[in-house]
């Protein structure tokens, strides 16, 4: 039986955070199936960098989501990815964000956190699992990382046990490569 990959997000995800994961798991073999909120199109986002003192911001493709985040049920799953964006500001506040998350932190499947991921992990009430914990993000990222209890990674790319967490799209090669090595 083939193995199943989560991925959630919803809008305003970064476009590559979300496409590249996707099609990688789905060419190693999985299946992957995206959530959101509510199962809807979702409008991705283009992050660059031109220049400026942040990253600048186009509208990107539309992508279906397959279920809603009330559909989950996180045992039928390997492993989770967490793309980033601005998705993450948002679907944090999602009632089931949390009981999806902590079924993957406690059961030790891998977890992939790229980028302003690191902001979905703050909806958890009880972050020990974090304690202890190294992992990295996008740099604005870096105090919501250290407010989870976890050490911030100057690194692009870092993995600790089950978590591989990336800095940005591009270290996407590197991310997937990590994640689909903890899947086998």
């Amino acid at each position: 039986m083939s193995k199943k990959i989560l991925i959630i997000t919803g809008d305003a995800v970064e476009a590559l955070e979300v496409y590249y994961p996707y099609y990688r798991v789905v060419e190693a073999g999985y299946e992957a199936v995206i959530a959101s909120p509510t199962k809807k199109t979702l409008r991705t986002v283009v992050h660059d960098f031109e220049g400026w003192d942040t990253y600048t911001e186009k509208p990107g493709y539309q992508l279906d989501s397959h279920i809603s985040f009330s559909e989950v049920d996180p045992s039928q799953f390997d492993g989770l990815i967490i793309p980033g964006g601005r998705a993450p500001e948002y679907i944090r506040l999602d009632e089931h964000v949390p009981r999806i998350l902590t079924h993957f932190l406690e059961t030790n499947k891998p977890v992939g956190a790229i980028c302003h991921a690191a902001l979905v992990f703050g909806a958890l009430k009880d972050k020990s699992v974090f304690e202890g914990r190294t992992m990295t993000a996008y740099t604005a990222c870096r105090f919501d990382v250290e407010q989870l209890g976890a050490t911030y990674a100057s690194e692009t790319l870092h993995v600790d046990r089950n978590l591989v967490s990336g800095h940005a799209w591009p270290d996407l090669p590197g991310f997937m490569r990590e994640f689909l090595k903890l899947l086998s």
